[in-house]
């Protein structure tokens, strides 16, 4: 098991997004957000108990065609950090909710804009249509496809308790049917789902690591304003996570994936405005700092008990 990476030129101890998208492209790659309108179908269920469903602080307003958006993203991150590579990132809602002829569109639409060089689609595992898995498996050979399927946890009692509307079984054959495909796949977690102990998420790594994903974004859970879980937590029906608890959490599940498993995301950004809980995840970079501090203090890497 080849461990190259965790010494690369991220200095990190797992195999970070930015050093994946160096090997890949040779250079500098970004994500520019897309919303496209498509909607969560769970939402006329009520929804994920944590979930804001009012689209994507970070996307542009969905009225506005893709080709626009994705100009405006390019405008701006190319004001940043100079002519880079652009990944259509189709962020807010479930973006395989239409029908098939609408999706083909949409993300052929992405793929013809200037500097665009891949696309990533955010969606469900209950919300991929069978007709869709060839046409993504054609799309993965023509560019840098990447998946993005949000479980939270493995365990069908919290799935259930967050109203999530689908179960660990049905993100495993979401999962096998997209890598039967040749499609890059990228899985989402949350880290402090009420109901949950450091055994419990630790276990969910596991199992999610034997299904070897391409890719894993984790999570912290933020209590928003406006949601059904901000009313557990004023009931005290749950309590939030602390820095350390989520420091030690991620640490210890990164050894339960792949060396060769992207960790997209490590940590999570949530509305200033909106955030109720943990406060302490709004000083990202100190969460990033303690989290290279255990690993290393503790001598860990990602893949160690793979």
């Amino acid at each position: 098991m080849s461990n190259e990476f965790l010494f690369s030129d991220d200095n990190k101890r797992y195999h970070t997004l930015s050093y994946h998208l160096k090997k890949i492209f040779g250079g500098r790659v970004f994500k520019a957000v897309i919303d496209a309108g498509l909607v969560c179908p769970h939402a006329a269920t009520g929804g994920c108990i944590y979930c804001v469903e009012n689209g994507s602080e970070f996307s542009h307003p969905s009225s506005l065609p893709i080709t626009e958006q994705l100009q405006l993203e390019r405008e701006r991150i190319y004001s940043k950090y100079g002519e880079v590579g652009l990944i259509a990132y189709f962020q807010a809602g479930t973006n395989t909710n239409a029908p098939f002829e609408r999706l083909k569109q949409l993300y052929e639409e992405a793929l013809g804009c200037d500097g665009v060089v891949g696309l990533s689609i955010a969606t469900r595992p209950d919300c991929i249509a069978p007709e869709l898995y060839p046409y993504l498996g054609e799309l993965a050979k023509r560019t840098y496809l990447t998946v993005e399927l949000g479980l939270q946890s493995a365990h069908n009692a919290t799935l259930a308790r967050i109203n999530r509307g689908h179960t660990f079984e049905c993100f495993c054959e979401a999962h096998r049917l997209l890598k039967q495909h040749g499609v890059r796949t990228c899985v989402h977690l949350i880290n402090g789902l009420p109901g949950e102990a450091f055994k419990d998420m630790l276990q969910t790594a596991k199992l999610v690591g034997k299904e070897n994903p391409s890719a894993v974004k984790l999570h912290l859970l933020h209590i928003m304003e406006g949601t059904a879980l901000a009313e557990q937590y004023r009931n005290r029906e749950f309590e939030e996570m602390s820095q350390s608890e989520y420091v030690k959490t991620v640490c210890e599940q990164l050894c339960y994936f792949s060396p060769e498993t992207v960790i997209e995301r490590i940590t999570g950004d949530g509305s200033k405005q909106r955030l109720i809980a943990p406060k302490w995840s709004l000083n990202k970079l100190q969460v990033l700092a303690d989290i290279d501090k255990y690993l290393q203090m503790n001598n860990i890497s990602q893949g160690e008990n793979y």
